[in-house]
């Protein structure tokens, strides 16, 4: 019996090819970088909390004034 809306193939494995590919050839990280990097740091990397137009000088200010350092 298959639950609705899915099939039985359960959790695709991780694309590790694809990752390291970005890792080392686009990034070019070295390899003690890249496999000690959490996988929100690689997201971070890679682009994938990129938000559409960027951030914005005003939310720029406002985080510095948050988290002045």
């Amino acid at each position: 019996m298959r639950a609705a809306g899915g099939g039985d193939e359960g959790p695709k494995p991780f694309p590790w090819g694809t990752a390291m590919t970005l890792g080392f050839h686009r990034l070019r990280l070295l390899p003690e970088v890249f496999w000690r990097l959490s996988l929100p740091e690689f997201v971070a990397m890679a682009g994938g909390f990129d938000r559409p137009g960027g951030i914005s000088r005003g939310e720029v200010e406002r985080m510095m004034l948050r988290f002045p350092d």
